[in-house]
């Protein structure tokens, strides 16, 4: 079920009626959860909801097994019975075909040729998210972060929770799990503002993302016929499109959230917004950078150890990102380009100069993000590309006088539609989303754009999420 289709739009509301009818009895609000996220997930197709039902089964016993056994050997294999299930699913479904086929390319080097079968078969909606969801639960519980919960039921509202099953955020048990086991109280003003939220995520999703598509499907499948300035105006849109279709479904999700009680981790940032590409990534898709900077990275050694460590581990880190995005060398590749932009960061120990209390970005900083957004749009190419020759091609198409040129592809209301985004979150950079409206008295309307806030002060959560090179490592 999408978020943007007449079949949720009569969903949320009945839920919700049917959720809060419930108040004061929290085990059945969160039956009701579960129920409606079956549903949910289940009208994509109702076979994937079985695997879903699998992991979540397969993850809540693992952690019960975890806590009460005794000896280490035993915490360790049942951790890795949970780790090496879900990746596997993971890898059968999302990289079986990537991994096949580069066994197979590799044996024809050397004169052999196979031909080895191929899975046609659909990609598990949100399988990436609910899997991180369980990885995180039973890790935790391994490390004796958290106790293994005993309901299925609470335990199942966390993994598969319908507002963040498909797009994320990625949550954490130590976040969302004693959110579900304490009684929720309706908050109209909290509710109010996570419509204000959807409104948001929906205008950057409905409006600014899906009019982008059009013309970046249009001028990436033909690069070889358009001039220089239509090949970049197509690089610029994709960074747009995609950020419209990320964070879009991120603050649908946050804010249809908050309409049951619940609070999301964020997940983006304004990060077009940033002043280098450590901060970027500190601001771009949050919950994932913080994932693997939790799981992986400081596992690794973080940014402990001599120099040629700390460099592995940031482009292990990378890599890894840019391969969970999709089985296709250029996702490689656009993960090997962003670590690559980083290094210098970190060498000249820079990579936190924009960390969590510094300044809210201001005008002056205006070089410096648009250098940023630069580079990012040029890692986009790889990201949207179908493989990597059409990519260099590309950017090859883009090295000519006519880059400077006025495309003819350009549409000024689309340009118009760009420009409104970037003026509205410009003046809310200090707000967790691009319409929230703060300080009103009581009885206001409180629907409007919102006013500027221009303030120099420190913005924390602007900059919530931790760097990969953060200092709690």
């Amino acid at each position: 079920m999408l978020f943007n289709s007449l079949v949720f739009a009569i969903f949320l509301p009945t839920v919700f009626a049917i959720y809060w009818l419930l108040r004061g009895n929290r085990k059945a609000q969160n039956l009701v959860i579960v129920a409606a996220s079956c549903v949910f997930y289940g009208w994509w197709d109702v076979r994937f909801l079985f695997l879903l039902l699998f992991s979540t089964a397969l993850d809540y016993y693992t952690g019960l097994r975890i806590e009460a056994s005794q000896q280490q050997h035993a915490r360790r294999t049942w951790l890795w019975i949970s780790v090496g299930i879900n990746l596997g699913f993971l890898g059968v479904f999302k990289y079986y075909n990537f991994f096949i086929t580069g066994f197979s390319d590799l044996l024809g080097t050397i004169g052999i040729q196979a031909h080895p079968p191929l899975l046609d078969v659909m990609l598990p909606v949100g399988i990436s998210f609910y899997t991180f969801h369980g990885l995180s639960y039973v890790i935790d519980i391994y490390n004796r972060r958290i106790k293994a919960e005993r309901s299925f039921v609470d335990y199942s509202v966390f993994v598969s929770f319908f507002a963040l099953l498909v797009a994320g955020p990625i949550e954490r048990a130590t976040h969302l799990l004693p959110q579900v086991l304490k009684p929720r109280v309706f908050d109209a003003a909290s509710a109010t503002d996570g419509l204000r939220q959807m409104l948001w995520g929906f205008f950057k999703k409905v409006v600014i993302a899906d009019n982008c598509a059009p013309v970046v499907n249009d001028i990436f499948a033909h690069p070889g016929w358009h001039t220089a300035d239509t090949l970049a105006l197509g690089a610029v849109l994709f960074a747009f499109q995609i950020y419209g279709d990320f964070s879009g479904y991120s603050d649908i999700a946050i804010g249809c959230a908050r309409l049951f009680g619940f609070s999301l981790l964020r997940n983006f940032a304004y990060p077009y917004f940033s002043r280098d590409i450590a901060e970027f990534w500190r601001r771009w898709h949050i919950s994932l950078s913080s994932w693997f900077r939790d799981y992986v990275y400081v596992p690794l050694g973080g940014s402990h150890g001599p120099l040629r460590s700390k460099l592995r581990n940031v482009l292990v880190i990378f890599l890894l990102s840019g391969f969970w995005h999709g089985a296709n060398w250029t996702f490689i590749v656009w993960g090997a380009i962003n670590g690559l932009l980083f290094l210098p960061l970190l060498l000249r120990g820079k990579n936190r100069k924009h960390d969590r209390g510094a300044a809210i970005v201001q005008l002056k900083d205006l070089p410096a993000v648009l250098f940023t957004f630069g580079c990012t749009v040029i890692a986009w190419i790889f990201f949207r590309a179908d493989n990597l020759t059409i990519a260099l091609n590309y950017l090859r198409g883009m090295a000519s006088p006519s880059l400077f040129g006025i495309p003819e592809e350009l549409t000024w209301w689309l340009a118009a539609l760009i420009a409104v985004l970037i003026v509205v979150e410009w003046a809310q950079r200090s707000r967790p989303h691009g319409l929230e409206v703060a300080h009103l008295p009581p009885g206001s309307v409180a629907w409007p754009i919102p006013v500027c806030s221009c303030s120099s002060s420190s913005s924390a959560d602007s900059v919530r999420a931790p760097s990969f090179t953060s200092s709690s490592e």
